[in-house]
């Protein structure tokens, strides 16, 4: 109605202006009005309901799959909490034990393993980006790209725009690799206000309210919250003084009963058992450095969620939010490694923007959160992170493995607030949006940087891989399915397969063992000896699946 008048009054101001004056004292002006802004709204809607819904993929790093308010965890997260009310929790849904191999699959929607273009996605997989932006949307990417193998930047694999680090780590302060597009800008974290989980919200909101209103968008959010280096603003550290002062002990039974309650595991899952490397609370002789470590990691994942709710007002100050799937991740579980005093890395810098020396390792004499310090919270929290599950980050046991997930999108989900049960993976997302963009993918992946051979008779590149994932619209709509019959894992100190109700999982070069996933989530009650003919029957199924990785990875 406002546009409407704003038009017609820009044709004839003065006698429109006293024609307008006389007929808003008229009650037949106001029925008329109504009628003509109830119209103006149901043809607004339905032009919106007719365009192609936004994507936005947010990806959080280490993190365990209760630490989530949403998901049973003390840590206060709001705004992915808001989320999840007015979405969708998927409570079986899995990642990748490791970074790379988690981005990659969910940029590609195929397994990535080891010995696939180790720390790249495989040039023979067609990535989401690539396929959304040939579609006609805008791409754009903030935060941890680390898929970068030899300088593959975002740009090279279909976003437009990129800002971020290329790495899998760097200080939060002063983060190495730090770039625009393919350009490096290490001298923006000299602002002693910088933060880099800061950065990544606010270039993903400038992405957002920068783009092209009349064109779908696609950005892909990385956060390396909560990623160690224990690095924090002062002020979200002392929001959590004291929050851990029971231990991970009392910690672990109070998430195990929030998460029966909000319906995130069944009222019979049990809690694992605490790992050995992890002394009772009543025993930790060093209780104030431990508590610090955990609420340096809580403050980082409150900055983020922090960051997650202001994107979410961007969207929804241009209009888009009512049409966009948001989805959040974590790459993997918690990770439980205890940063040595004598690691070294270019993620880690020596000195301090003002130029103190950094001071890196597990220290109890010092605290972690500052610029100078580089720690990471260990096997105690990530323990706790990772509650009800065991092991950690690296492993394809559950706790390395079983993350969350949160859809959000109002215009398309059905019985919002509700969890999601169906088994799915990292794998299953681009499917996911490729099916609710009508986004088809052409049969061979493009020429790389346009070349040319045989003068000019070859117009394309060699044929795509093709995806291992399946579309997850139907859960999105209301009608959840069984999920995947078989689900693979090969990286870092695990390997394993999912079979309906089994679970065979190995660690490094150990022997295999054996659950009943449904029965025992927790891998508690190995069953190796006493069903061998079920480990050697999903040992040939998981042998016959590496086989022809290795086989397309050529």
């Amino acid at each position: 109605m406002f546009r409407f008048l704003t038009k017609t009054q820009s044709g004839c101001r003065g006698s429109f202006s006293r024609r307008l004056r006389h007929r808003l004292a008229t009650p037949a002006f106001w029925v008329a009005g109504a009628a003509l802004l109830q119209c103006a709204a149901i043809t607004e809607l339905n032009a919106e309901s007719s365009s192609r819904p936004n994507i936005v993929l947010i990806m959080a790093d280490d993190m365990g799959y209760s630490d989530l308010g949403c998901f049973g965890g003390e840590i206060e997260t709001p705004n992915l909490d808001g989320l999840a009310s007015g979405g969708l929790r998927f409570t079986n849904f899995y990642s990748e034990n490791m970074c790379w191999v988690s981005r990659a699959a969910l940029l590609t929607g195929i397994y990535h393993k080891t010995s696939l273009k180790a720390g790249t996605i495989h040039p023979r997989c067609l990535t989401l980006s690539e396929a959304l932006r040939g579609d006609g949307y805008q791409t754009r990417m903030s935060g941890k790209w680390h898929l970068a193998g030899n300088s593959v930047y975002p740009l090279d694999r279909g976003f437009e725009h990129f800002y971020g680090i290329l790495g899998g780590a760097a200080s939060f302060f002063a983060p190495h690799s730090l770039s625009r597009d393919r350009q490096n800008i290490e001298q923006e974290y000299q602002d002693p206000n910088y933060y880099f989980t800061h950065a990544v919200t606010d270039n993903a909101i400038s992405f957002v309210e920068t783009a092209d209103r009349d064109k779908p968008l696609f950005l892909y959010v990385a956060y390396t919250a909560a990623h160690w280096p224990l690095h924090a603003m002062p002020e979200d550290i002392a929001r959590y003084e004291g929050k851990f002062a029971a231990g991970w002990d009392v910690l672990r039974r109070q998430r195990l009963a929030r998460m029966r309650k909000l319906g995130v595991i069944g009222d019979d899952v049990q809690l694992s058992p605490r790992h050995p490397d992890v002394p009772a609370w009543k025993d930790e002789q060093n209780k104030q450095w431990q508590q610090r470590r955990m609420e340096v990691y809580a403050a980082q994942v409150t900055a983020m969620d922090t960051g997650i709710g202001q994107l979410k007002s961007s969207l929804k100050k241009v209009g888009r939010l009512d049409n966009t799937l948001i989805v959040f991740m974590i790459d993997n579980g918690g990770c439980h490694v205890e940063y040595g005093v004598d690691r070294k890395g270019s993620y880690l810098p020596e000195k301090t923007r003002d130029g103190r020396p950094v001071v890196p390792g597990n220290r109890p004499d010092v605290m972690p959160g500052p610029e100078n310090t580089y720690q990471s919270y260990g096997y105690g929290w990530a323990n706790l992170s990772n509650t009800p599950f065991r092991l950690f980050k690296q492993f394809d046991h559950e706790g390395g493995i079983h993350t969350p997930m949160i859809a959000h999108w109002p215009r398309g989900i059905v019985g919002r607030g509700g969890v999601v049960k169906q088994v799915s993976h990292l794998i299953d997302i681009m499917p996911t949006v490729l099916e609710i963009t009508k986004t088809d993918l052409p049969e061979y992946v493009p020429l790389q940087h346009a070349s040319r051979q045989n003068g000019g008779q070859k117009t394309h590149g060699p044929s795509r891989i093709r995806m291992d994932g399946a579309s997850l619209l139907s859960a999105l709509r209301g009608s959840p399915q069984a999920g995947h019959k078989d689900l693979f894992f090969h990286h870092a100190k695990g390997k394993a397969i999912r079979h309906g109700r089994w679970k065979l999982v190995q660690v490094a070069k150990s022997g295999w063992e054996l659950y009943d996933i449904q029965a025992d989530p927790n891998e508690l009650k190995n069953l190796a000896l006493a069903e061998p003919e079920k480990v050697v029957q999903l040992s040939k199924r998981w042998a016959a699946w590496s086989k022809q990785q290795q086989k397309r990875s050529r």
